[in-house]
Parts: C-alpha cells; structure tokens; sequence
C-alpha cells in the first residue's frame, strides 16, 4: 500500500475510533460518558479552534471549542447538518485576572471538558450527537447529561444542535 494512502486510512482510524468502544465487546478502556458512551478523544487539544466564549455568573468561566477535521471541513463548507465522525469538545476555566496584565482575562483553574460526537445512527434520538461531559477526566453522573440533547435542541436545533460558531 502507498504509504500517503496508508497515512489517510490510519488518520481516519484514529478519528473514527476516539469516541466508539475500544474493543470488540462494545468496552472502552476509557471512562465513559453515562447515557451515550463518549470518551475524551486522543489529541483533541490538538484540534484546531472553532470559538472561543465566556459565561457570566454563576459559572464565570473562559470556554474555548475545538473541532476534529472532520468537524472543521463541515465548518468551512457551511454544511449541515454536520457529517457522522464530527466531534466538537470544548473546554472551560474559571476566568481570572491576569498577574502581568490584570485588564486581561486569562484561564484559571479547568471546570469541564464536554464532548459531541455525531453518529446519526448510534445517536439518532439524540438528534445524532452523543455527549460526553467531563471533570478531571473522569465522566460526571446521569443526570448532568440528560440536559445536554434537550438544551441543545431546544436552543440551536436549526444549526444541527452546535452553540458555537466558526469564528472568522
């Protein structure tokens, strides 16, 4: 096998294999998201940017949300509803103000890594994204995920359920 053509299919593998099951019994080694089974992807803080955001009180936090390639193209492209294999994650931070520049905001202690990953077919009642919401690396309980589809849907159902934007 040509080693480009060799060097793409093993891209893919690794994409498509960060938010499936592991092993051939369905089980992952990693922690898993109760309800939808997402994991914290290989090398998302590789990812390139989509957006960043912050959110006033309670949580006062600094967001950034990174895309996989998949999920950038359909960016680019203006395509929607985003194609299975997309996976967003975006991480957040308590805001504090900068010792070297303190009219500055800078990222504090880390709050929550939150994973969407779309497979129309494993998630189809969830309008195909499966959501994984993470503290320390380690998954948070049921019920903090059953607000993650119906927030989603109810807010941005007409932009395939994703809040952020590409930023220009």
């Amino acid at each position: 096998m040509h080693a480009p053509r060799l060097a793409s299919l093993l891209i893919l593998a690794s994409l498509t294999a960060t938010s499936l099951p592991s092993s051939a019994e369905g089980v992952s080694s990693k922690p898993a998201s109760p309800i939808y089974g997402v994991v914290l992807p290989d090398g998302y803080r590789q990812w390139e940017m989509v957006g960043v955001a912050t959110e006033d009180a309670p949580l006062d936090e600094l967001r950034a949300v990174v895309g996989n390639p998949i999920a950038m193209k359909a960016y680019r492209l203006g395509k929607l509803p985003f194609p299975d294999g997309a996976m967003l994650v975006k991480l957040a931070w308590k805001r504090q103000r900068s010792t070297e520049f303190p009219a500055a905001t800078v990222p504090g202690a880390p709050t929550t890594v939150q994973v969407m990953v779309k497979d129309s077919k494993r998630y189809a009642d969830s309008g195909g994204w499966g959501y994984g919401r993470f503290i320390d690396g380690q998954p948070v309980d049921a019920a903090q995920h059953q607000t993650c589809f119906a927030c989603h849907n109810a807010l941005v159902k007409a932009r395939d359920d994703v809040f952020t934007r590409l930023a220009p």
